[in-house]
């Protein structure tokens, strides 16, 4: 550092320019300075990333850090080389509060930044993609408002920071509090409704009755939890319609979680035959179907009557899948192949309406028109 200061001084001796010119030319130096520093380490960095790999610990803090840095590298060397402008004071004190105060925006985004890299880093590493994806859905909803509860942190210590670093501000702080104290308790009554909605997301973040990726019927409607914010929470639709709803709303009203505590699920699939079905031929060709469907993950199989009504019987075939989308698939394709089964081979077996005429009661469409009554 001594060298540095050495090497500075005798730069102004032997160029002897205007202080104008001077200050000019050491804060234009120092600003590319940072820029040529954030440049070489981006460079440096990208030679060690790997090009064929769908994630990068460097790649995402080039990503992440790469505009944050280009801010906060020149405005730490312009501070280094501050204290040498010849400027006067009333200059000195505007340049050095700018400069504070730009360096304290610059760090808080930074730390912005790194709270995003640790979040790139656990999506990569609990990956949703997985069959059985519980564990990774019940982080990733912690880490989403985790994520958000950090990065609101650090903007509202940033502006802390900033509004502190004013010497005024310091001196009314007791007033300040007071006033705040009451403005909340005044807030606080006025957005009772947000804050039990923020409440409420912070309970689900922890407790957990919903997760990212969750399937929920809700309202009637089947989807899957695409976001949960501390307010709301946004169910993707099978139809890729986009149901909004408040987050309070899972935690006062009932709704169908069918991926609580695993993604596997039981599907039926029914069918209304008549009373002559073959129950035997029916369930081998149920398990020949069965034992080499791809969607199926062989945990349960049967065939059940369970229903008999006064023209038809109602036939369940119960399957298993590791997924709800899966079942879904599954169900209609039993139901389709069986129908299929039974039309070729025992259509007899299909619904049919009954009339039975008994022997000599004369019916009303055999009358003669022309009879006349009394006469044989």
């Amino acid at each position: 550092m001594t060298n540095y200061v050495t090497m500075l001084d005798v730069l102004q001796r032997n160029l002897n320019l205007p202080p104008f010119l001077w200050n000019i030319l050491l804060g234009a130096s120092a600003l590319i300075t940072g820029l040529i520093i954030k440049y070489l380490l981006a460079f440096i960095l990208r030679l060690t990333t790997r090009k064929n790999t769908s994630y990068s610990l460097i790649r995402s803090i080039l990503n992440r850090l790469g505009l944050a840095v280009n801010y906060l590298l020149p405005l730490l060397v312009f501070n280094m080389v501050l204290p040498f402008m010849e400027l006067s004071r009333k200059p000195m004190n505007f340049l050095n509060k700018t400069a504070e105060i730009c360096l304290i925006i610059a760090f808080g985004f930074t730390l912005t930044g790194l709270v995003k890299v640790f979040e790139d880093y656990m999506y990569h590493s609990y990956d949703l993609s997985k069959e059985d994806n519980l564990r990774e859905r019940k982080l990733r909803t912690q880490l989403q408002f985790v994520r958000k509860f950090a990065v609101s942190t650090i903007l509202v210590l940033t502006l802390c920071a900033v509004l502190l670093s004013f010497d005024n501000l310091r001196k009314i702080g007791a007033g300040l509090l007071t006033g705040v104290g009451v403005s909340g308790i005044i807030i606080g009554f006025a957005a009772q409704r947000s804050l039990s909605n923020f409440l409420a997301g912070m309970q689900i973040a922890f407790t957990q009755p919903i997760r990212i990726d969750d399937v929920l019927v809700v309202e009637g409607e089947w989807g899957r939890v695409e976001e949960i914010t501390l307010t709301y929470v946004v169910l993707g639709i099978w139809d890729q319609r986009k149901l909004i709803l408040p987050i309070n709303y899972f935690i006062e009203k009932p709704f169908q979680n069918w991926t609580r505590t695993g993604s596997a699920i039981l599907g039926t699939a029914f069918l209304y035959l008549d009373h002559t079905a073959p129950f035997d031929a029916m369930r081998e060709e149920f398990d020949r179907i069965l034992k080499t469907h791809p969607l199926w993950d062989r945990r349960v199989k049967a065939v059940q009557v369970t229903d008999i009504k006064d023209r038809v019987i109602e036939v369940r075939f119960l399957v298993s899948a590791n997924s709800s989308g899966k079942a879904f698939d599954l169900r209609c394709d039993i139901r389709e192949k069986m129908l299929v089964f039974l039309r070729d081979n025992h259509p007899y077996c299909l619904p049919k309406t009954r009339a039975v005429l008994e022997e000599g009661v004369k019916q009303k469409n055999d009358i003669n028109p022309f009879e006349i009554p009394g006469q044989a």
